[in-house]
């Protein structure tokens, strides 16, 4: 007994090193990834003009031709739309994830053939099923830049009364990324790293607004870039930008209160038809299943379902003003 309590203890140990050797490992290369990429951030060459940043206030959004062929380059936009939402999977994963997700859509579609036929039930559950992750990435990145928008007035005022005391702009910048909550912490905590390591600040603030696609955020790039090449007091300028996005998120909520009908119209018309379709299904389930099975029956159901996306878009296009 004492002899195999031993062999189970030194298993177990060998076993704890082991998982803490691995754990240790993969922190370090972690980390030794995230300062290889600050540093190749910081051997940059690029360089930035004002006029540029203020011209382009929707950039990366190319038109026609150049547009549809960059559409197809979607590892490249994952990863911006993941780097964006905050997380840090690589595209590949979310290609799996994606593919991981089409298959009980697939076999769902197979086993429930609603439209036409069971493959194009099959093709239509599919996609909708693998789109999921994206969809879901996308809308992490929708909350996580709201987030932020809200959050940057006050780490404008914060950036103002720390120049206003008689600290630097960079130490301002570390001083806030330490002190407010992410995700503008994060965001102002990787511009600090970026200039400390010896980016060229237009080029750290190029980063920031790519990973900060915000209206807001080129406006806070220009002001800090405007200043740098003609003078002026930073804290002063500050002050008032973060008084001009709090105006906007006022003007922003009077629309949204406007809008409020039109958007509860979509809602119930985008609902109605599927709770008329499941209570029907309850009511009456050979209703609609005789449906289903006649040809002409499919197309109408299929023309119904494209017929509601395209109502839904056009609503949604409508009562969406921007501000």
């Amino acid at each position: 007994m004492p002899y195999g309590v031993g062999v189970v203890f030194v298993v177990v140990f060998v076993l704890i090193l082991l998982s803490v050797s691995v754990a240790t490992k993969f922190f370090d290369a972690r980390r030794k990834k995230q300062m290889s990429d600050m540093l190749e951030t910081a051997s940059g060459d690029q360089t930035v003009s004002v006029s540029k940043l203020l011209k382009e206030l929707e950039p990366d959004r190319p038109s026609g031709l150049k547009g549809l062929l960059n559409s197809f380059q979607f590892s490249k936009h994952a990863q911006v739309q993941l780097q964006q939402a905050g997380l840090s999977w690589s595209s590949s994963r979310l290609l799996a994830a994606m593919g991981l997700a089409a298959i009980p859509g697939l076999g769902l579609g197979s086993l429930l053939p609603f439209l036409l036929n069971g493959p194009t039930t099959a093709i239509v559950m599919g996609a909708v099923c693998g789109l999921t992750p994206y969809f879901l990435v996308r809308h992490k990145r929708k909350k996580r830049l709201e987030k932020f928008e809200e959050q940057f007035p006050e780490g404008l005022d914060f950036l103002s009364r720390s120049m206003r005391a008689g600290h630097a702009f960079t130490i301002s910048l570390e001083m806030l990324g330490d002190e407010l909550a992410d995700p503008l912490g994060q965001e102002f905590r990787t511009l600090f790293n970026e200039q400390n390591l010896g980016a060229p600040l237009d080029l750290a603030l190029r980063n920031f607004n790519d990973r900060v696609p915000l209206l807001d955020a080129r406006f806070f790039t220009s002001s800090v870039l405007l200043q740098k090449q003609t003078g002026g007091n930073l804290s002063e300028i500050l002050t008032r930008l973060a008084w001009v996005i709090r105006e906007r998120f006022r003007l922003k909520g009077q629309v949204k209160a406007a809008s409020a009908h039109g958007r509860l119209t979509a809602t119930i018309l985008t609902l109605l038809p599927v709770a008329t379709m499941l209570g029907l299904l309850v009511v009456a389930p050979g209703y609609l299943q005789g449906m289903a099975q006649d040809n002409d029956g499919k197309w109408m159901i299929a023309g119904a379902v494209v017929a509601q996306i395209l109502g839904n878009f056009f609503i949604k296009k409508i009562i969406n003003i921007q501000v």
